[in-house]
C-alpha cells in the first residue's frame, strides 16, 4: 500500500470532493461513503440545469440547488480539516506503518482555496435559500389577502 499524502487528499477534496475523489484516494474504490458523494452533487446540478432552463421561479430547482451548495461547502470543510490536521495525526491515521512525512505549503494553499470557495458557496446557498423562502411567504400572503 502506498503512503497517503495529506496534500493530495486536501486538493482532491477541494477540486473533486463533491464526487468523492478524496474518499476513493484514502479508502479505495470500495468505500461506500465515497459512492454516496456523487448523488447529491448530481441532483444539485440537475437543479441548476432546471433553473437555467425554466428560470428562477421553478420550485423544484429551489429545493435542488441548495443541495449542491451544501455538498460543495461540506467538501470544502473536509479539505480544510485534512489540510490543517497535524502531520503526526495524519501519519498515525493514514500511514501507520510508514516513515513519517511532512506536508509543506501545498496543503496550506489548498486550505486557503477551500476556505475562500467554501465561504462563498455557503453564503450564496444561505442567501439563495432565504430569498426563495421569503418569496414563497410573500406569495402565500398575497394569495390569502385576495
Amino acid at each position: 500500500m502506498r503512503p497517503k499524502s495529506k496534500t493530495i487528499a486536501t486538493w482532491l477534496a477541494f477540486l473533486g470532493g463533491s464526487f468523492g475523489l478524496h474518499r476513493f484516494y484514502l479508502h479505495g474504490l470500495r468505500d461506500w461513503a465515497g459512492w454516496l458523494h456523487p448523488w447529491p452533487t448530481l441532483v444539485g446540478l440537475y437543479g441548476v440545469r432546471r433553473m437555467l432552463e425554466f428560470g428562477q421561479d421553478d420550485r423544484l430547482s429551489w429545493v435542488l440547488v441548495p443541495i449542491l451548495g451544501l455538498m460543495l461547502a461540506g467538501t470544502m470543510l473536509t479539505a480544510i480539516v485534512y489540510g490543517l490536521m497535524p502531520d503526526e495525526k495524519w501519519n498515525a491515521r493514514f500511514n501507520p506503518h510508514r516513515r513519517p512525512s511532512s506536508s509543506g505549503w501545498g496543503a496550506v494553499i489548498g486550505v486557503i482555496g477551500a476556505l475562500m470557495v467554501g465561504a462563498v458557496v455557503l453564503i450564496a446557498t444561505i442567501a439563495y435559500s432565504g430569498q426563495r423562502y421569503f418569496e414563497t411567504q410573500v406569495e402565500e400572503a398575497r394569495k390569502l389577502s385576495q
